[in-house]
């Protein structure tokens, strides 16, 4: 047996992560899933929980709160949340590149995505700032082919995301909005839809 090559992989429990996970497995990585938390909201253990029943370890890393305090007066001054997103992003990213036992950072950004996203050049200073590797199994795999692809492999539940129980970013930040009073309906978009992964679908793994 080789040296396992392990990724820490930003993990939400929602479609595009989870696709990201199995994919690095099927490349012959050890996968940890690592959700990212302020500590405002337990929203991570909806992650745990989808990581479980996906056979993945599971892991919390806890960013500071001035980092999302920053964000949502971003969001506030923009009048939308693609900056404020953006910028939990790339400190999530960091934060967990900086860690001493990591060498790989992985997150399930896809082909299509505005936000988050990381054009080759931050990609590029992220890799030579920590001396890791950050790996993207989706960047190459437009949304047909992702909703293809987590149809068949998992059980998903997609609702508005002012409903659904998830463990991302937003979440969070929406919670913060509303200590502040205000409305997060006034900064995102309504009518927006968000997945969560319930499982692997029958016979799939």
């Amino acid at each position: 047996m080789g040296i396992a090559m392990i990724v820490h992989h930003l993990y939400s429990g929602g479609k595009d992560s989870s696709l990201s996970a199995w994919i690095l497995t099927k490349l012959g990585y050890e996968v940890k899933l690592i959700t990212v938390s302020f500590g405002l909201l337990d929203n991570w253990s909806f992650a745990r929980e989808t990581a479980e029943r996906l056979g993945f370890e599971h892991q919390v890393v806890y960013l500071p709160g001035e980092i999302l305090e920053k964000a949502a007066d971003m969001a506030i001054k923009d009048g939308h949340p693609n900056n404020a997103i953006q910028f939990i992003h790339e400190r999530a990213l960091e934060a967990l590149a900086s860690l001493p036992e990591v060498e790989r950072v992985s997150d399930g950004t896809r082909r299509d995505d505005r936000v988050p996203f990381l054009d080759l050049p931050k990609a590029r200073s992220l890799e030579d700032r920590f001396s890791v590797a950050y790996i993207r199994p989706l960047l190459g795999l437009g949304y047909k082919t992702i909703r293809e692809l987590t149809e068949r492999l998992f059980l998903v539940e997609i609702r508005e995301s002012e409903e659904l129980e998830k463990a991302d970013y937003e979440v969070e930040l929406r919670h913060l909005l509303r200590e502040r009073g205000i409305d997060p309906l006034e900064i995102f978009p309504k009518r927006h839809y968000q997945s969560r992964v319930l499982g692997w679908r029958e016979g799939e793994t």
